[in-house]
């Protein structure tokens, strides 16, 4: 049923960008774009407001604030961004559902790797502000996420007839 929701809303926006690209292109920006929305918000909230810019103490080591911000972000956004991608986006997939969970599993497994390198190098060697540097990195790891997602996590195998 929310399945259905979302594609009806989806679709209907979709018409005026129907000439100048795929409607699966167009949902995933649409879905991507909106947990991407969410993942700065998150950040944001927990980078400024719950950490309040502290060094987070473990007991086997120091995490700065922005990367703590960043793994608190994506504990939401992971199963948001899997659920709308098997369900919505990339729905035409034959491949078994665990197999897409492990994939993108693995699919975010490197996409933290690059956030956290982005991430250093925006904010430590860079200087920009947390945030800003947390969008600079969105953009570069999102465009490696859709490539990724589509030409190997949620692939359509081909049968031989």
């Amino acid at each position: 049923m929310i399945r259905s929701i979302i594609l009806q809303i989806l679709d209907f926006f979709y018409q005026p960008f129907s000439r100048f690209m795929p409607r699966q292109t167009f949902r995933y920006l649409a879905c991507g774009g909106s947990n991407t929305l969410l993942d700065i918000f998150l950040y944001f909230i927990s980078y400024n407001y719950i950490l309040r810019h502290q060094i987070v103490h473990l007991p086997f080591i120091d995490i700065s604030a922005h990367i703590a911000a960043l793994f608190m972000a994506m504990a939401v956004t992971f199963p948001t961004g899997f659920l709308l991608s098997k369900y919505v986006v990339f729905s035409d997939s034959n491949i078994r559902g665990r197999i897409q969970l492990l994939r993108y599993f693995i699919l975010v497994a490197i996409c933290i790797m690059l956030n956290y390198v982005f991430m250093k190098f925006f904010v430590d060697h860079l200087h920009f502000y947390p945030t800003i540097g947390k969008i600079c990195t969105t953009v570069l790891v999102v465009a490696f996420s859709y490539l990724t997602q589509k030409k190997f996590t949620f692939k359509v195998k081909t049968t031989n007839s």
